[in-house]
């Protein structure tokens, strides 16, 4: 007990015990009923993305997180605006604390893991105001009618009356507090509750609609071409002759933005990659230290460390870019105000901007620039072979410094993705040590070697450190390989690889829940710790 009180974070935890939580199940929750809450918490967040925050001008506002939507599971202007990233910045921060030894805190000790979990919420609490304020204050505008109708009120101690367009923002900053903290407890009913995480869930919801809508959608463009992949296609092969299939149409159908036909493929390739490399696994195999004949195996995934590090390697890409932004919209802030350094934007004038060719969120220069997604071949492959039609993707740079962009974006992915790995790991049970003692309370052993927990830990040392590193760069590399080939729907290479490999283990999550139905001896050993 003395060894626990020296973390400062049980200061907290009269605060973070008040906070509200969604409780436990006290026994077994039936599966249908663990079916019911997905299926309930699913429709939600559906609502929740078509319900735009009152108040808003729609007309001015800007997406700053548009093509990372497919990530952080959000709608443009809804109550889903800020989407999960509140969620992952904060357990980045607790994770890069906990793996640093910073936070002194046994996480295998459940009161240690309750002041752990309770401040990790209060730091998402905190996350929320953290990016709500500078949306409403940097690219959320109110409407001009809701400010004028807020004129003379007041709120005491807040703002003085009079204020209507302060007002105005306060109140979308509450709305998007209120709708990012309905969104952390819908998570907590699904992990409780349901089955697999709720966050999980969200995105690969977010990703699947993105891609339908890619594939399918056959509202036109500017030109009157659908812009769906499919429709756009078809648009293309009834409307062109063979000659003008050959000049330059089928490089249309092929390549040119938006859905190109290769964004298509290159959605199904990741798809059936994804499949392949999730059932590629070592497996250990164990036996029974007391019952004769009963044997196992215990599979060490060659994606051990799931999709969690792109998330959490995306997130922070995504606070870069958000912070940049803010900065070069405020020269008058001191040394950091449109600094071109930490990046570079259009302004709204921008012959590009005007003509659609830009946004004023795409990074032009500096860090935000060499850090930003690569979104498709044109952003990168296809200037080469027609500088001409496609030179605007350049964004009036040289091609070398395209290329550095290239360079620089896969290597802090990819590390990106290796390091959070590791943190993830270290964080959550899945380390050697854990796994060992696992096996050894569930009376397993590996045969051939003594029945001791040390001895079972440096086997295991022997592969879950390296599978850790290489899982991670796997799903980095994964994901940064399908963002420069591009995705139907904007969904990003991370999105599809997340909602991929989010599908596969739900798919296995119900399987193990009809096999507990089942088989009611089964909870014992797939109850989580």
């Amino acid at each position: 007990m003395e060894e626990k009180r020296k973390s400062r974070l049980y200061r907290l935890k009269f605060l973070t015990d008040r906070l509200p939580a969604v409780t436990r199940p006290e026994g077994h929750v039936h599966f249908r009923t663990k079916l019911f809450w997905v299926l309930f918490i699913l429709i939600l967040y559906f609502v929740m993305t078509n319900v735009f925050l009152y108040g808003l001008d729609r007309s001015k506002t800007l997406d700053f997180f548009a093509s990372l939507r497919a990530i952080l599971a959000g709608a443009q202007g809804s109550l889903m605006h800020l989407g999960i990233g509140p969620i992952v910045t904060g357990s980045i921060i607790m994770q890069l604390f906990a793996g640093a030894k910073i936070i002194n805190l046994d996480l295998k000790d459940d009161e240690d893991k309750s002041v752990y979990q309770g401040t990790q919420k209060l730091l998402v609490i905190i996350m929320i105001f953290v990016e709500a304020i500078p949306q409403v204050f940097g690219f959320l505008t109110p409407a001009q009618g809701f400010q004028d109708n807020l004129n003379g009120f007041s709120i005491p101690f807040i703002l003085a009356a009079g204020n209507g367009k302060g007002l105005a923002e306060f109140f979308l900053v509450i709305q998007l507090f209120a709708g990012s903290y309905l969104v952390f407890m819908m998570d907590e009913v699904v992990s409780k509750w349901g089955i697999g995480s709720g966050i999980s869930l969200f995105i690969a919801a977010g990703v699947a609609q993105q891609i339908f809508t890619g594939t399918f959608n056959w509202e036109p463009t500017t030109q009157n071409i659908p812009s769906g992949t499919v429709p756009k296609t078809i648009y293309y092969l009834q409307n062109l002759n063979s000659g003008q299939i050959a000049s330059g149409g089928l490089e249309q159908v092929m390549l040119a933005p938006p859905n190109a036909l290769i964004a298509l493929v290159g959605t199904i390739a990741i798809f059936f990659i994804v499949s392949y490399v999730e059932s590629t696994r070592i497996e250990l195999p164990l036996a029974h230290g007391t019952a004769r004949g009963a044997r196992g195996r215990y599979p060490i995934r060659l994606l051990y460390a799931s999709n969690i590090p792109v998330i959490l390697i995306a997130a922070v890409l995504a606070n870069v870019s958000m912070f940049s932004l803010l900065f070069w919209q405020h020269p008058e802030w001191p040394l950091l105000g449109h600094q071109w350094l930490l990046g570079a934007y259009p302004a709204a004038g921008d012959p590009r901007v005007v003509n659609q060719e830009l946004q004023q969120t795409t990074p032009i220069g500096g860090a935000a620039f060499y850090l930003s997604n690569i979104n498709g071949v044109q952003e990168w492959l296809l200037p080469l072979f027609s500088p001409t039609r496609y030179g605007v993707y350049l964004r009036g740079h040289q091609y070398y410094q395209i290329a550095a962009h290239l360079g620089v974006f896969l290597f802090v992915f990819i590390i990106g993705s290796m390091m959070f790995a590791r943190f993830w790991i270290a964080t959550t049970n899945m380390g050697a040590d854990s796994v060992a003692k696992q096996i050894q309370s569930s009376g397993m052993q590996i045969p051939g070697f003594r029945r001791d927990p040390a001895i079972l830990e440096r086997v295991l040392q022997r592969y879950i450190p390296v599978v850790t590193i290489i899982s991670g760069g796997a799903v980095g590399a994964l994901a940064a390989g399908a963002d420069m080939i591009g995705t139907v729907g904007n969904a990003s290479g991370t999105g599809v690889l997340l909602s991929v490999g989010i599908m596969i283990q739900m798919y296995e999550a119900i399987g193990r829940e009809q096999m507990m139905e089942m088989h009611p001896v089964l909870r014992q050993w797939f109850a989580p710790a």
